[in-house]
Parts: C-alpha cells; structure tokens; sequence
C-alpha cells in the first residue's frame, strides 16, 4: 500500500465531506491549525452546519466527480482529506454518476469499498489533488490504548472481546465491514451495508443484553479512507439494546465529541476499550 503524504504549508486546505459530525470536528480543528478549510460537501449526507465552520463550501451530488474537481481548481486546492460516511444503500437510490464518475467505476474490476476510493483518489491526482490520512491533526480526538471508562470488563466480557477482535480481522480483510457483534463468543451480528449503528441495534436485540460491540480497522486499511468512527449516537445505539462493552482500535478510531461519548457510556456502564492493533513490523500485539 502507498503511504498517504503528511499534510505541509498553509495553502487552503480541501475537504471532501460525508455524513455526521467529523467533517464538522475536523474543520474546526484545521482552521485553529491555520489551515483555510475549502469542503465539497454532498447534498443528503453532509449536515449543513458545516457551513457554518469552513471558509468556503461548494454542494454537490453524490457522483458529481466533475463539479468537485472543478470547485477545488477553483479554490486553488492541491491537499484534500476524505471524512464521513456516504451511505452505501445510496450506490443502488440516489448516486448520480456523471461521464468521469462511469469511466472510473468501468476500470474496476470488483466494487470494494478501498478500490473505489483508490481509484477516486487516483484520478484527483491526475488533477493536482492529493488525498492524504485523515489522521491529520487528530491526535487529541484519537481513541487511545487502554480502558476509556472507569467500568472495567469482565473477564467474560474479555474473552468475547478477543474473540470479536479476530472475527472483526477476517470480515475488514474480505472487505465486509469494520464492525461485529459478539455474546459468549458467537457472532449475533457482522456489519456490511447498513452501518455500525443498524448491526449494533440488530446483534444487541438477538444477544438481549450483555452484547460486546468490536470496531477496527481493515487489514488492508488505506488512512485516506474510512477510518472508524464513534461517538454519542454509537453509545445511545448500544444502551438502547442495552450492549456492556464497546471495543475500538486505539490510534485509528476517531472518538468524536469525546467527553460526551464517555460521559453517557459512564450513565449505561458501557465499558470502551481501545486495543492496538498491527503494529510497524505488520505483526499483531495481542492484548
């Protein structure tokens, strides 16, 4: 995989926007680093606060490759980060390629998330556009390594947790999702098109109570693209089918809101846990 280059300098800074608050988080962050954040944001997704935290916005639809491309040119963006989902449901409603968006998607072979973006990212190059890790900055917004809340696992708990932690492995290699739910080591729920939130509320009414959610990264993770994310609404999904313990991969998953994500996990004693994974020799740290 080729290593995304670091952001550098103080040209404006473009941001390709999805949905829920990252954008927002990210924007702000960047504009007290100095950075003048230009979005591309897509109509449907994107939440229009985020007006209201960049410098300059541009909407489009989702597939519109041509009018992003054209709105960076305009705004004289050479460095662009990618953050927040677009659901993928909308690949078969409301996507609305243009000619450049179908002659990309005829060059891939497979649909698989990371290609797609891969080859998004390619032909932002082409133009003098650079994707680079959406870990940019984040280091306070990063969930760590270690117990998060002050409730500790059990060690039941713990067990499923290892176990998600392998299952969670197998399903982002086959590029399934990032996301499993786990009750004394069976799998209740595997995320795949519907999201983190829809697998955690159908694993959490299958297992009743007691669920263990696992969310890490791929394998083959590009940080460009698709790092996992939590936060409030992850915590009021899990209480709501009343799930004990959330497990993510500690310096790859944003913690977004954070004070108000470990406050209502404390209300539910939900347990959040950060676990490391590949370490920079490509092996695994257990935990």
């Amino acid at each position: 995989m080729t290593q995304a280059p670091s952001i550098t300098g103080s040209e404006r800074l473009g941001l390709i926007a999805g949905n829920g608050r990252f954008p927002i988080i990210f924007a702000d962050n960047a504009r007290k680093l100095g950075y003048h954040v230009s979005a591309v944001a897509h109509e449907g997704e994107t939440d229009p606060e985020l007006a209201d935290h960049v410098d300059r916005i541009h909407w489009i639809k989702i597939g519109q490759l041509n009018k992003l491309i054209k709105a960076f040119k305009e705004d004289e963006v050479h460095q662009a980060v990618m953050l927040g989902g677009i659901k993928k449901t909308h690949v078969f409603t409301t996507v609305r390629p243009d000619f450049r968006t179908l002659a990309l998607a005829t060059r891939l072979a497979l649909w698989k998330d990371d290609d797609i973006l891969r080859e998004f990212a390619k032909e932002l190059e082409q133009e003098g556009i650079t994707i680079c890790e959406s870990t940019f900055g984040l280091e306070g917004i990063l969930a760590e390594e270690g117990t998060l809340t002050s409730r500790e696992p059990s060690q039941k708990e713990w067990e499923d947790i290892r176990y998600g932690w392998e299952v969670a492995h197998d399903i982002g290699r086959l590029d399934i999702g990032q996301c499993v739910v786990i009750k004394d080591r069976v799998v209740v729920a595997v995320e795949a098109v519907e999201g983190t939130d829809e697998a955690i509320k159908r694993g959490g009414q299958l297992a009743k109570e007691g669920a263990v959610v696992v969310k890490r990264c791929k394998p083959q993770q590009d940080l460009r693209f698709d790092l996992p994310a939590i936060g409030p609404k992850t915590i009021e999904m899990m209480a709501s089918v009343k799930a004990s313990v959330l497990a993510v991969e500690a310096g790859r998953t944003i913690l977004l809101d954070r004070e108000l994500t470990l406050e209502r996990a404390q209300a539910s004693r939900i347990a959040v846990v950060g676990l490391m994974g590949p370490d920079s020799s490509g092996g695994e740290r257990r935990t």
